[in-house]
């Protein structure tokens, strides 16, 4: 048996990635239904990207993304970190975890990368090293 409490591994444990999925989805949850008494929040449709946490589970970092650029991300940002509290309740009534997570929102990046790695990709240079013959990478055998 390992002496080790905890991984050595560079990401996160699976335990973290098993809370942040299931706190992603009670977020989510509860910003869909409107429960929170903040008429500004409740007018808002945000989308809920990714929730990592710390090792220690009593930290989330929650990235929210508006939709259909109804309002801005700061906008959307400060309305959930003014009902942070609220938020916090709810997820500690519904989830079984010892200690309810504090909540850090930050801007859901993902579709900005992706923009920039398709920009990227599209690229005149890139396409030709793409497309160069006699490259060192092994032929794909069920290639036709």
């Amino acid at each position: 048996m390992s002496n080790k409490r905890f991984s050595s591994g560079n990401g996160p444990s699976q335990r973290q990635l098993r809370v942040g999925e299931l706190i992603r989805r009670t977020l989510s949850d509860v910003l869909n239904r409107a429960e929170i008494h903040d008429p500004d929040l409740n007018r808002m449709s945000i989308t809920v990207g990714e929730v990592s946490c710390s090792p220690d589970l009593k930290v989330a970092t929650v990235y929210v993304m508006p939709l259909m650029g109804s309002v801005t991300v700061e906008e959307a940002i400060a309305a959930l970190a003014r009902n942070k509290h609220e938020l916090r309740r709810r997820l500690g009534a519904e989830m079984t975890l010892k200690y309810a997570p504090d909540l850090r929102f930050r801007p859901d990046e993902t579709f900005d990368r992706l923009d920039e790695t398709r920009r990227l990709f599209s690229d005149e240079k890139v396409q030709r090293d793409l497309s160069a013959p006699g490259d060192d990478a092994e032929p794909d055998p069920d290639a036709p």
